[in-house]
């Protein structure tokens, strides 16, 4: 699968966010907890996405693991999860060919930043891009991104979170002349602050504490292809005067160097925040909103394009179901009347996001209204402490089976039980049609 993250990372509390995060985000991830479930993932890994990696794991060193798997991985990206004290550690790694280190504690969305820039997106939000165009309101987009597609000017992207800007900036992008070129989202909120200026320009070695080698920024990255400015509003007045000379001169220099470097990509900056107020109450620069909005765009939420409800659900469940090894699952009529009936306060990726957590835990061979929407479910009637012990072990069952690619084998040893064990419990469970390995 294009959109598969591999994650090895035994703290469970940083796992389980790391890989909820990432599903919503549009990526597919399978989470390793030690060094032996990480490498049997990877050595059967087909190429995968992005390789997250911690440095001490329960049972050996990430670092010894990925140098040795660095040459079978070849130009899939590794980026490498260490505390203060592993930085050496890291360091090493790049030197050897990985892409990239995170320095423990770390926000999650520092992760989203770096893969979107590492890596070309996943899956879903390609399907989605296909998907997601045919109703008025965006066949009216599509046509406008389609006029703008062989010019230089920059566009913002105006809608709430989730609506699609990203999926919207990349039309834009595969239309134009430029779609062979890079591609770069950077989501301006998630980066922090102090790393913010380097993460856009780049730096020198040495431009500051940590930097210990040179690092190509976004723009420099994004080469003569398109340059995605994301959460925008979200820059701080610092940031947005630097950004202005940018946009203006064409031309920036790293942190610390000296050498000044041609822009060549199209800038396309996108928000769900009113810029107009934000400028009006001092927070952003007029000059800048203005160079920014040569071209506004809004992308309608979901709420507004019903007719494109159950095509993006069709394309996500496609998607979510071959991960989980159920190609046969399907929506129930119900289920899609539900889901055309719901508000949809979180766009499309709450879309995705219901689909994929139903494609896990739906327990029949269709989608119900309860899987998708189960805080809307009616009471339960009362069931036995052995219903709901065998209810909740199911649930684990499948979704352990659903993370190691419905082998049987791997899935023991993640539950840390014997084959004929697990074999056993799925029998009586009423659990088929995994494989054997």
């Amino acid at each position: 699968m294009s959109g598969l993250v591999v994650l090895i990372e035994d703290d469970v509390v940083l796992g389980g966010a790391l890989q909820q995060r990432l599903r919503l985000e549009g990526f597919a991830p399978q989470w390793a907890r030690t060094l032996a479930e990480g490498e049997a993932l990877l050595r059967r890994a087909t190429a995968p996405l992005c390789v997250l990696c911690d440095m001490r794991l329960p049972d050996g060193s990430g670092e010894e693991l990925l140098l040795r798997l660095l040459p079978q991985l070849g130009r899939t990206p590794v980026i490498a999860m260490t505390a203060f004290g592993g930085v050496d550690q890291a360091v090493r790694l790049i030197r050897a060919g990985a892409d990239d280190y995170l320095l423990k504690p770390f926000a999650v969305e520092a992760v989203i930043a770096k893969l979107r820039a590492l890596a070309p997106p996943a899956e879903t939000a390609a399907l989605a891009s296909e998907a997601g165009w045919g109703s008025a309101p965006m066949q009216a987009l599509e046509a406008a991104l389609r006029r703008l597609a062989a010019a230089s000017a920059t566009v913002l992207l105006l809608g709430e979170s989730g609506a699609g800007k990203e999926v919207a900036a990349r039309r834009l992008h595969a239309m134009g002349p430029r779609a062979a070129a890079p591609f770069v989202a950077l989501n301006c909120a998630a980066i922090p602050r102090d790393l913010l200026e380097s993460e856009v320009f780049g730096h020198e070695r040495g431009a500051f504490t940590g930097a210990h080698e040179r690092r190509i920024g976004a723009a420099e990255r994004a080469g003569g292809g398109t340059l995605l400015l994301d959460e925008v509003a979200e820059l701080d007045l610092a940031l947005q005067a630097k950004l202005l000379r940018l946009l203006e001169d064409r031309r920036f220099t790293r942190v610390g160097g000296a050498q000044e470097l041609p822009l060549r990509a199209r800038v396309v900056a996108a928000t769900n925040a009113d810029l107009a107020a934000r400028v009006a109450d001092g927070r952003f620069r007029g000059d800048l909103y203005w160079r920014l909005a040569v071209v506004e765009l809004p992308v309608p939420p979901l709420r507004e394009r019903t007719e494109d409800i159950l095509p993006l659900a069709d394309a996500f469940l496609g998607a979510a179901a071959r991960e989980a090894g159920r190609s046969g699952l399907g929506l129930a009529p119900e289920a899609a009347a539900a889901l055309e009936a719901h508000a949809w306060p979180g766009n499309v990726r709450e879309l995705r996001n219901r689909i994929e957590r139903a494609a896990l835990l739906a327990e029949g061979p269709a989608i119900a209204p309860h899987d998708l929407f189960a805080e809307k479910a009616a009471p339960s009637p009362a069931v036995t402490l052995a219903e709901a012990r065998d209810a909740a072990e199911r649930a684990h069952i499948r979704r352990v089976l659903a993370r190691c690619g419905g082998r049987v084998g791997d899935a023991a040893r993640m539950l840390d039980v014997s084959r004929t064990t697990l074999w056993e419990r799925m029998r009586r469970l009423d659990l088929t049609g995994a494989e054997e390995s």
